[in-house]
């Protein structure tokens, strides 16, 4: 009989990242940017991680294709982390679930993996969801960029990020897993400093507050938090197959959904429900065009 232990992990880990925009909002109105944030979070991480394993560092710099999934992971956590803090978070989680169908296309393109009709549908699907959820109702379709918010654009990003990262990791599927870990640490580090010292420069970013006790300390525990979900996501999805593992993540949607509408922090519409209904759909299709045992995963980011 399977055990319970890896789907209670998998949830675990979908739980910490449904929630994950209290305390992204928290800190916000405590006076740090989620770019300071995420910088300020994965910097702890970083050094736990050097403290458990001094020689990852030097591992890390024997494998120079790591940059790209630093890249890659770095901006796809800058943008989610930013957009769940600033913007609706049911529209922002719902954009970035269009995940499934930017990997039809990077997958494509970059790995050369003709897409079958069943991917072409999963595409139709997500993207006539997106219309549904970006496009007012009586807005004509020329109009669909027009209204994005710098919310819609970051979960967008966001989205494109996490796909490139998936993509990449299967490239790199080589290198150790430690080495990939740090990698994306990393990059979620060095990518928050750069584009909050950029959108300073342009005024979208607030100068780094003065340290206080609110944001600190909601900074360490979430940093604890979320590197508990990673282990949890790493435990989980290494003893369920891939379709298993993507089918119970779906349920951070849920999560985020429920928490999100009982603290104010949404507004629901028909549009939105049926065009997340659309786009989770073509998650759900995706998810279940794998029955094949998982390798072990890594940390995902962000945690998916």
């Amino acid at each position: 009989m399977q055990s319970p232990l890896p789907f209670a992990a998998l949830l675990f880990n979908a739980f910490v990242w449904g929630l994950a925009w209290w305390p992204f909002q928290h800190m916000h109105r405590a006076g740090l940017h989620p770019l300071w944030a995420t910088a300020f979070m994965y910097a702890v991480v970083l050094a736990g991680l050097l403290a458990w394993r001094p020689r990852l560092l030097a591992q890390v710099r024997q494998q120079p294709q790591l940059w790209l999934l630093a890249l890659a992971s770095g901006l796809n956590n800058v943008a989610f982390n930013w957009a769940v803090t600033i913007g609706d978070v049911v529209r922002v989680i719902l954009l970035f679930y269009l995940m499934p169908a930017w990997a039809v296309l990077l997958a494509w393109k970059v790995l050369g993996e003709q897409p079958t009709p069943s991917a072409l549908l999963r595409l139709a699907l997500a993207f006539a969801g997106v219309v549904l959820v970006l496009l007012p109702a009586d807005a004509p379709a020329s109009r669909l960029l027009h209204g994005l918010s710098l919310a819609d654009g970051l979960a967008l990003l966001g989205g494109f990020m996490f796909a490139v990262t998936n993509v990449t990791l299967r490239h790199l599927h080589a290198v150790p897993g430690p080495a990939r870990m740090f990698a994306m640490f990393a990059g979620c580090t060095l990518m928050a400093l750069a584009v909050a010292v950029m959108g300073r420069q342009l005024g979208v970013v607030e100068a780094f507050p003065p340290w206080d006790s609110t944001w600190v300390l909601t900074g360490l525990l979430l940093a604890g938090v979320l590197l508990l979900g990673n282990w949890a996501l790493q435990f989980g999805a290494a003893r369920l197959a891939a379709g298993t593992t993507a089918l119970v993540m779906l349920s951070e949607v849920m999560f985020a959904s429920v928490s999100s509408a009982l603290l104010g922090a949404s507004a629901l519409n028909t549009r939105t429900v049926v065009g997340g209904a659309l786009i989770l759909l073509a998650s759900l299709l995706a998810a279940l065009q794998f029955r094949r045992p998982a390798a072990p995963a890594l940390p995902g980011p962000p945690g998916h």
